[in-house]
């Protein structure tokens, strides 16, 4: 697959109540365009990975609000899949890039969640679930809870097991300049927060937030440019009811299975990954399904340090410090974690640098696991 990631970009994430939708755009794409070297002459068509602006925003064009923002008069689509919208929008991307209609193409992702009531905010996320959750008044913190009761009673995965995915992401966080949160935490703060949807409890959980980051693709390289080397899509039933196994999101699986076929390599190649933990729960899912552990294994895996920026021998799970530590502007989410990963392969990520990184991964997901978007980059 001859794409390449030419130029990367990401706002910093974060109540940013001083800045507005069009602001985080130019600001993403425009550096995303100098990192390419490149600008917006070059750029032939605009996706854009976005959930909310609709409900929230009253805004659904965005295609074409975003492409007026930018001046750019070329073809631009706005792509929804719940939190996957920004991995959604990079699939369609690459696939646009794959038929020879284009060149040179833009993925913006992007979200401004910050400036609505958290409980409008909550609603509008449940437009993600099933019919019969919303009525049930099930929220995702409630879903992804049931996910972890049921982790834990089949393979003994404690609350404090958990507890250190949310204080592996936290210093990674603190290590990132764009970070939404640049504290470290403990495990005894995690155990002492709120509890949200038991047994998850406020530190267990990714935050509201507001953020961009934007990407150029090219079927053309430059000496700074990263590869694409697969790029996949599954689907699940969109509600927990009608899966067969709870212990595992089987979209995130079968992506991942397809993409490792497609790159020519296992699990064991990737050095370093940037997983969809909206949840503590989720990372430790997410990690058995991708295949870097065996199922019931990874909980303890996180916790005695083997995802940890520095462990030497394992991949680096979710080094800008993921959804947790790093924020979740839902539709930037699955751009960031590329631009993530073109620093960690061009060996530009400062403090956060996984030593001699060459392959890695990026996982998003939509709502409780009915999409999975995984993408795998080469140095």
């Amino acid at each position: 697959m001859n794409l390449f990631v030419t130029g990367a970009a990401t706002t910093k994430f974060g109540e940013l109540w001083n800045a507005s939708p069009r602001g985080l755009a130019r600001h993403a794409v425009f550096e995303a365009l100098k990192d390419a070297e490149a600008d917006a002459t070059r750029v032939q068509a605009l996706f854009v990975g976005n959930m909310l602006s609709g409900m929230l925003g009253g805004q659904e064009h965005l295609g074409a609000f975003f492409a007026e923002e930018l001046g750019l008069s070329v073809p631009a689509f706005k792509v929804e899949g719940a939190c996957a919208s920004g991995g959604l929008a990079l699939h369609n991307a690459v696939n646009a890039l794959l038929s020879g209609q284009y060149e040179t193409v833009a993925v913006l992702g992007i979200e401004k969640m910050t400036d609505h009531k958290p409980e409008d905010v909550a609603t509008a996320l449940m437009g993600a679930g099933s019919e019969e959750e919303r009525a049930a008044g099930a929220t995702f913190p409630g879903l992804y809870a049931m996910l972890a009761r049921i982790h834990m009673r089949e393979y003994g995965t404690t609350e404090e097991a958990l507890a250190n995915v949310a204080v592996k992401n936290h210093f990674h966080a603190s290590l990132n300049p764009n970070a939404q949160f640049q504290n470290t935490i403990t495990v005894s703060q995690v155990m002492k927060s709120s509890r949200i949807a038991d047994p998850l409890k406020l530190l267990d959980c990714s935050p509201i937030s507001d953020g961009a980051a934007a990407v150029v693709l090219s079927s053309k390289k430059i000496k700074r440019g990263i590869q694409i080397v697969a790029s996949t899509v599954a689907t699940d039933s969109l509600g927990l009811a009608q899966r067969k196994k709870l212990t595992e999101l089987s979209a995130t699986r079968t992506a991942s299975q397809k993409a490792y076929a497609i790159a020519g390599i296992t699990a064991k190649d990737v050095d370093v990954a940037e997983v969809h933990d909206c949840f503590t729960i989720a990372e430790v899912l997410a990690t058995e399904d991708l295949g870097f552990f065996s199922k019931g294994q990874a909980a303890a895996a996180i916790a005695s340090g083997k995802t940890t920026l520095g462990n030497g021998k394992h991949v680096v799970v979710n080094p800008s410090g993921g959804l947790k530590g790093c924020g979740h502007p839902v539709g930037a989410t699955g751009v960031k974690q590329i631009v993530e990963l073109v620093e960690q392969l061009r060996g530009v990520a400062g403090k956060r640098q996984v030593n001699k990184a060459s392959v890695g991964l990026a996982h998003n997901v939509g709502g409780s696991g009915a999409t999975a978007v995984v993408h795998i980059l080469r140095k």
